[in-house]
């Protein structure tokens, strides 16, 4: 039988991107963006992807894009795709960046299409390196230092990463989220960190589903202490994490598959 194949196209606002367009903006390092899953042509967590978009925006341009205007590019690319299917909504200034000018005028929107991803299977085994993502509450491209510590860390025989900041506290992996589980209750990190839009959503599931949640300061020594830790990000609620650099970390199916139960529980609605 074949494979049914298709078209993941780019669209800057509102219209098809030409070449030339994305060819400006393959290096661009000033600009950020939410990375969003369609599942029958519905999202989950709408509302934190574009709090999340107004805010970076604020933060980075000291304005931002109309709410209605980013609901009007995310509806068009779903309604062009598949029923599952992947966004990557960027806010960008055409002015672009090393300049005074992106100070100043309107600011545009570039949606592209993907495949869709439910991320790894797991186990995942994560290194541990010192490092802390620059104006780490941001979403922002222009990061090679994820990726950079994601191939030394299978270099050492890892499947990727976890940030340790300059206090010994672990914060996040390179493009993940981190929690952890105590028999109890779920355990968040304390640390300057970006706060995901699933785990947002996770969060807020696990409050109405009654699970005890806490946010603690983790360090390698707490580690030794913990029940089970997980990883995840806008491809999954939770993918299971077996050791963090030399702490092998206990199997907790039951909190893995808490986490999925309270990303079930988030209702997914049509933009």
């Amino acid at each position: 039988m074949a494979t049914e194949t298709h078209h993941y196209p780019a669209a800057i606002d509102g219209r098809p991107a030409d070449a030339a367009e994305l060819t400006a903006l393959a290096f661009a390092g000033f600009a950020h963006f939410t990375a969003i899953q369609v599942r029958d042509h519905r999202i989950k967590g709408l509302d934190l992807h574009l709090k999340r978009l107004h805010g970076a925006s604020i933060e980075f341009f000291g304005r931002a894009v109309p709410e209605e205007t980013l609901r009007a590019r995310i509806r068009a690319a779903v309604d062009a795709g598949p029923a599952d299917q992947s966004l990557t909504v960027t806010v960008y200034s055409p002015d672009g960046e090393f300049t005074a000018d992106s100070m100043q005028g309107d600011l545009s929107v570039l949606v592209r299409s993907g495949p869709p991803s439910n991320g790894p299977k797991g186990p995942l085994r994560l290194a541990v390196v010192e490092h802390e993502r620059p104006l780490a509450t941001i979403k922002h491209v222009g990061e090679s230092g994820k990726t950079y510590y994601l191939h030394q860390a299978i270099r050492q025989g890892y499947d990727d990463d976890a940030f340790i900041d300059r206090r010994g506290h672990l914060s996040e992996a390179t493009i993940w989220n981190l929690v952890f589980w105590d028999g109890q209750a779920v355990i968040w990190p304390k640390a300057e960190m970006l706060t995901g839009t699933m785990m947002g959503t996770v969060q807020r599931q696990l409050e109405r589903l009654g699970v005890p949640q806490r946010q603690e300061e983790i360090t390698l020594d707490r580690l030794k202490t913990l029940s089970g830790a997980a990883v995840l990000n806008s491809w999954t609620p939770g993918i299971a994490v077996s050791a963090i650099g030399s702490t092998a970390i206990p199997d907790a199916e039951a909190f893995i598959s808490l986490l999925h139960r309270a990303h079930a529980a988030e209702p997914a609605a049509r933009v």
